[in-house]
């Protein structure tokens, strides 16, 4: 295939055949404006190459429209023909819109080859019809109020494009007549007759029409509707004028109804306001329906109504909440008088102190200053009193004289009398007051006698002082103990403590507190028998009448709760990998003390870190003060030991063993200490004698592809995308085929050159051992012939000269050496 395509090349160029290109472009083409999807505007060709290579698909295309635009696009006819039709995406506007666009044509075919060519496209005008706009367009609802004098009612506009843009004035009109209204040349609508809503039509449907100059007519509707005003008086429809109503009627009932009819409403009741303009507390009306309630109680027995039992109303009646038509009439009420007044009293409940020492036959009330009847007349204005009961009153009080009214003590009082502590010193009297005509009303009085106790007897503590005891590990809100003051006054008031002294520390300004309520101790925070052992209280006791104290002596019993502190908390300390066993590493000393153990109480051990037990401490128990001895010696060569770095977490632990004890007999603290120890290793077990070596290093390099470098495939893409383009041109691929056919000779005589020279290079190489570059060196050491500093790896014992010898050196290749050794490496 690639033969024939270079054969119709060949033959292309030889015999001068024509590249692709459009055919009747560049052009100018016109469209009319509001022309509608898919509308022609122009039609072309393509001349193929020479290839005959047929064109993309999705070509020609349209780029780079000036201005833009997505009005146009291409249709493909056949092979090679082709036409521009508008899209429809954008309307084309004369009036508006660019009125000329360039439109670029771009073809492509398979081979890659192209052309473009530009497309004048010129929008021309066209006469459009007026058109109503905003909400005109769509109708509109014109209101006019009744009895409004004929004229003006609304300005109607259209707009044309052309007719606009020229000046040239629109002609309006009336499509369907009508001989209320008219619409002049201009647009003005007017009504030319009065408008009454009760006598004529309640709205009215238009259509108005407007012409250009061209004879174009749009059209669009119009509804006037009439607005009813209110002018007529509303008119009472109700017959009754005066209501006779009996007193102590209940509130709420409905005692009149006043109804009316509005006119203007046609009958519709639901329109009309109610409301009464004088100003009375008795009745109220219902602004909506119009009926008469009434508002409070009528006592034709007080008040205004005993002088005057007649009411008079105006009630008001309004078809509009504010400034409608009204309408009045007056109504009179008559409250007839019933026998509705029992005997009563100003006060019905009596609320009276007397102190426990009150004397018998004292008066306590006299219920006649406080009772009434109403009534007007006798016997309906006498009444009387019953005999008094209720709960503890039997025996205590009576009337003197009988039904009098007059009540006196009749028993003692005394608070601390067991009869009057099972009444409660509270006694409830109940007296009935009735009438001594029918219908008998009676009512109720109700005599609260409390009796005031008086101090008799003092507040005093059970005991005269307490002494609690406590443990110092206790934590806050632990109960100490419970104090507790009683009076033998009754009724006992109720006791409030407090702690008015002591209990104070250095780091705490109180250390207990006590419940107010119930007297009991406890601890604020937890105490400290170091600090203070004991505690003396001074615990008041107060009832609203009398105070008392007692002292109250608190013992912090101690316990073993701090923990051991030793000096030197942490310490670094670095010793020789040969050190010998026993020996006190760099003579170091723990020292430790405990606030509430001796020093014969410590324990010793060694916790996470001791690998291989190489540490001990000396003595590990019965004492203050202990050492760190090596326990066994280290053996990095044999491979037993491999940690150089030593960090020891010691426990030291204050449980009191002495020996021959094997169980703590009370609480256990324990104190931390850590250690650090460094194994340094001796110079003269790691490195030899010998003068330095020179060393040959090889770097070895290998080119591996890295996930970072995209560049390159895309570099290589983009390469063979121009490639392809250049092989167009049929001498160009020639030359590199041959070119290429040229270099692939020459690259196999130099690699069959390369081997050989490896051959020598490989008789003539010295031993050569690979350098890791990345071991890590943690150790520094002098080599004792040379003088010279060296770094070691403490984990792989590899080593390195430090200075010159860390960069790779520069020193030329030494000869030969058989037999040679090369120092270095890992």
């Amino acid at each position: 295939m690639w033969g024939a395509v270079i054969v119709l090349a060949v033959l292309g160029v030889t015999s001068g055949g024509e590249a692709l290109h459009l055919i009747h472009l560049p052009a100018t083409s016109t469209v009319a404006e509001n022309a509608p999807p898919a509308t022609l505007v122009h039609e072309f060709s393509v001349n193929l190459s020479v290839s005959l290579s047929p064109v993309m698909p999705g070509f020609p295309m349209v780029v780079n429209p000036s201005p833009f635009t997505e009005a146009f696009r291409v249709n493909r006819l056949s092979g090679t023909d082709f036409e521009v039709v508008t899209t429809g995406k954008e309307q084309l506007d004369f009036e508006t819109g660019p009125k000329v666009f360039d439109l670029q044509i771009y073809v492509k075919d398979d081979v890659g080859v192209t052309d473009l060519q530009v497309l004048t496209v010129q929008v021309t005008d066209v006469n459009e019809p007026p058109q109503f706009q905003g909400n005109l367009a769509q109708g509109l609802n014109l209101y006019v109020i009744e009895r409004t004098n004929p004229g003006f009612i609304y300005q109607v506009e259209a707009f044309d494009p052309e007719d606009t843009s020229q000046n040239i004035p629109l002609s309006y009109f009336l499509i369907s007549p009508s001989k209320n209204f008219r619409v002049s040349a201009d647009g003005t609508l007017f009504s030319t007759t009065e408008l009454d809503f009760e006598a004529g039509h309640k709205s009215f449907s238009l259509l108005v029409g407007v012409r250009d100059s061209g004879n174009l007519t749009a059209s669009t509707a119009l509804r006037v509707t009439i607005v009813n005003i209110n002018d007529e008086i509303p008119r009472f429809t109700s017959p009754r004028r005066e209501y006779s109503i009996p007193e102590e009627v209940r509130p709420g009932t409905i005692v009149a109804n006043i109804t009316a009819e509005d006119p203007d409403d046609e009958g519709v009741p639901g329109h009309l306001l109610y409301s009464i303009t004088t100003i009375s507390s008795y009745f109220v009306i219902d602004q909506l329906t119009g009926t008469i309630q009434v508002a409070q109680r009528l006592d034709q027995d007080a008040g205004e109504l005993r002088q005057n039992p007649i009411v008079s109303l105006e009630v008001l009646v309004r078809d509009r909440p504010s400034g409608g038509q009204e309408n009045r009439i007056q109504i009179t009420f008559t409250v007839e008088d019933i026998n509705d007044n029992p005997a009563t009293c100003s006060k019905l409940t009596f609320s009276i102190m007397l102190t426990e020492n009150t004397a018998n036959g004292t008066l306590l009330l006299d219920l006649n200053k406080f009772c009434f009847d109403d009534d007007s007349e006798a016997p309906n204005n006498k009444f009387n009193f019953t005999t008094p009961s209720g709960a503890g009153s039997s025996g205590r009080f009576s009337q003197r004289p009988a039904g009098s009214g007059r009540i006196v003590l009749t028993a003692d009082l005394d608070c601390e009398n067991p009869s009057n502590i099972a009444a409660g010193n509270a006694y409830k009297v109940i007296i009935q007051v009735q009438d001594v005509a029918p219908p008998y009303y009676k009512n109720n009085i109700y005599i609260f006698i409390l009796t005031s106790p008086e101090n008799e007897f003092p507040l005093t503590f059970d005991r005269p002082s307490y002494v609690f005891d406590v443990l110092e590990t206790r934590p806050a809100r632990t109960s100490v103990g419970r104090v507790r003051a009683t009076d033998a006054d009754f009724p006992q008031r109720s006791v409030v403590y407090s702690i008015s002294s002591g209990g104070a520390s250095l780091r705490h300004p109180n250390i207990f507190w006590i419940n107010p309520k119930t007297g009991e101790i406890q601890l604020v925070t937890k105490a400290d028998h170091e600090t203070t052992a004991v505690y003396t209280l001074t615990v008041e006791a107060a009832n609203g009448e009398d105070t008392s104290s007692a002292t109250v002596t608190v013992n912090i019993l101690g316990e073993n709760d701090e923990k051991p502190i030793c000096t030197p908390n942490f310490y670094f300390m670095a010793i020789p990998v040969d050190l010998k066993v026993g020996t006190n590493i760099q003579n170091f000393k723990l020292t430790c003390t405990d606030l509430d153990s001796s020093p014969r109480s410590f324990r010793y051990s060694i916790g996470s870190g001791n690998v291989n037990s190489h540490f001990t401490l000396s003595p590990n128990a019965g004492s203050n003060i202990t050492r760190l001895l090596l326990a066994s010696p280290f053996n990095y060569a044999g491979g037993l030991d491999e940690i150089w770095d030593y960090r020891l977490l010691i426990y030291i632990t204050d449980d009191n063993l002495l020996s021959g004890r094997t169980k703590a007999k009370a609480l256990v603290e324990t104190g931390t200490v850590t250690l650090s120890v460094k194994v340094t290793p001796h110079p003269t077990s790691i490195v030899t004698t010998v003068p330095r070596p020179r060393i040959t290093y090889q770097i070895l390099r290998e080119n591996t592809y890295s996930s970072s470098a995209w560049y390159v495939p895309f570099i290589i893409t983009l390469g063979t995308v121009v490639l392809v383009g250049l092989l167009g041109s049929l001498m160009v691929l020639l030359a590199k085929a041959v070119y290429r056919h040229c270099s692939s000779m020459t690259r196999k005589d130099k690699k069959h050159l390369t081997k050989k020279e490896d051959r020598k290079t490989v008789k003539r190489e010295a031993v050569v051992q690979s350098v890791q570059m990345n071991t890590v060196f943690d150790g520094e050491a002098t080599d004792p012939v040379t003088g010279e500093i060296y770094e070691f790896n403490s984990k792989t014992g590899a080593r390195r000269w430090k200075g010159p010898l860390t960069q790779l050196p520069n020193w030329p290749e030494p000869g030969p050496q058989p037999g040679g050794t090369v120092a270095g490496g890992q």
